[in-house]
């Protein structure tokens, strides 16, 4: 088990590129499973997640080779439908939640699946209805082993249909896409997710002979055909980490330049950052941060408290709504941070109030934060981190506070960002990677 050691209060300088987009890749390396024939893929972050899925698809049977770094060609010929019944594919698959973005395409190309329930991130209550109500609307079955946890699947009649989904669900509207890709007649989708990863996976299906329209918004109507072939993939840069560079750069009073960051897929992003108080500018498809003292949050037209709360898409997302908390404890001013999709995103606000930060956590939803306007720095401390969002947060707090802070459990950051500590060190951070389990710790 490692940890991070971080002494904060360091001003960072330089650029930094963003990897790419893991929410988009978990999507995309499934989307292989719907052909045989090639498919090149290029900046794939190089974390666990994706590495993981990549393995599983190997263990399948898909043939893949990695060109450099953050390219790869996956070649889904000889597919083992028996490994689904192993206990290797019930470990491995169990411990991925991104494993139930493989369903959708084998039941397209194959008419069946099994999956073991997935794991993921302690985030609340994750539901799968999403997917399963939409694959049993295109005429799957499930049957749902209580005692391995496991969901086998027959699907191998799948016609298109109308489906209206229960919620906007990202990875339930691409699961859903791609098992009608191949089924008969028309589905439409209606409450589909339309965040650009999504339209990202559309596109490519499309190039590889799909029939989708309606793409980047909330009505997908998608014409069934009977084979689809390769095509070559680049990945859009994870907005979640130049979100996450922004705040950084604002919590150290850093100059940062945040190179190739696609900014026209940024959505709301930068105007959010812009209402914390946060100079930047846009010079080409590069965003750069000028070293700022202070930032000012705004307050609403007729003065009252400003509140950021997250949506789907084209609302904020909520993998930042934990950054902007960070942010928001060093600037001047209140903000009312309402998490309304997941009930435990907040639950890492103790370690902020225990380093000095004004929080009020009102529920498990919403906390208040009252800006310190950097009158004090945050105190280093020990920590553990919960989730993905919540490491990163707390990691951008450890960067800019007073003193040395250790941050356990960091396979969860690990889990979504690429080589942090080496990039992070490239601007001047001091961060290094410790062993946990030594006596000094």
């Amino acid at each position: 088990m490692n940890a991070f050691e971080i002494i904060g209060g360091k001003k960072l300088k330089g650029e930094i590129h963003p990897q790419g987009a893991k929410n988009e890749a978990l999507q995309i390396i499934s989307a292989v499973l719907l052909t045989e024939e090639k498919i090149t893929v290029s900046n794939i972050p190089d974390i666990k997640d994706v590495n993981k899925l990549i393995e599983l698809l190997g263990d399948l049977g898909v043939e893949v080779n990695r060109l450099s770094k953050d390219t790869y060609t996956f070649e889904a010929k000889n597919i083992d439908l028996e490994f689904f019944k192993s206990a290797t594919f019930k470990s491995k698959g169990g411990s991925l939640r991104g494993s139930i973005m493989i369903v959708g395409p084998l039941l397209a190309r194959f008419g069946q699946a099994a999956i073991p329930k997935p794991g993921g991130d302690k985030i609340g209550r994750r539901r799968l209805d999403t997917h399963f109500l939409g694959f049993e609307k295109l005429g799957a079955k499930f049957v749902y082993d209580a005692k391995e946890s496991f969901f086998n699947v027959d699907a191998t009649n799948l016609k298109g249909a109308y489906i209206l989904l229960d919620e906007a669900s990202v990875t339930g509207t691409a699961n859903i896409v791609m098992a009608a890709v191949l089924a008969k007649g028309i589905t439409t989708i209606y409450n589909a997710a339309c965040e650009p990863y999504l339209q990202q996976l559309c596109k490519m299906l499309n190039r590889m002979g799909a029939r989708i329209t309606g793409i980047g918004s909330n009505l997908l109507t998608i014409e069934g055909v009977t084979k689809l072939g390769g095509t070559e993939h680049r990945m859009l840069p994870d907005m979640i980490e130049i979100g996450s560079f922004i705040g950084l750069a604002a919590m150290t009073e850093s100059e940062i330049t945040i190179k190739n960051v696609c900014y026209d897929e940024l959505g709301v992003i930068p105007d959010v950052f812009r209402k914390l108080g946060i100079n930047f500018e846009r010079r080409g498809d590069d965003i750069y941060i000028p070293s700022q003292k202070h930032y000012i949050i705004d307050t609403f037209i007729d003065g009252s408290i400003l509140t950021i709360a997250d949506s789907p898409w084209p609302g904020f997302t909520p993998d930042l709504l934990s950054i902007v908390l960070v942010i928001a404890t060093q600037a001047k001013g209140s903000i009312l941070i309402h998490q309304k999709m997941f009930e435990s995103r907040l639950f890492f606000v103790d370690k902020l109030i225990e380093m000095g930060a004004q929080i009020i956590l009102c529920d498990p939803h919403r906390a208040t934060v009252n800006g310190i306007n950097k009158q004090y720095k945050l105190r280093g401390i020990s920590m553990t981190s919960p989730d993905i969002r919540a490491g990163v947060s707390l990691l951008i707090a450890a960067l800019s506070a007073e003193g040395t802070s250790t941050i356990y459990n960091i396979e969860q950051i690990e889990r979504g960002y690429q080589d942090i500590d080496t990039r992070l060190r490239a601007l001047g951070a001091q961060i290094k990677r410790v062993d946990a389990n030594s006596p000094s710790h």
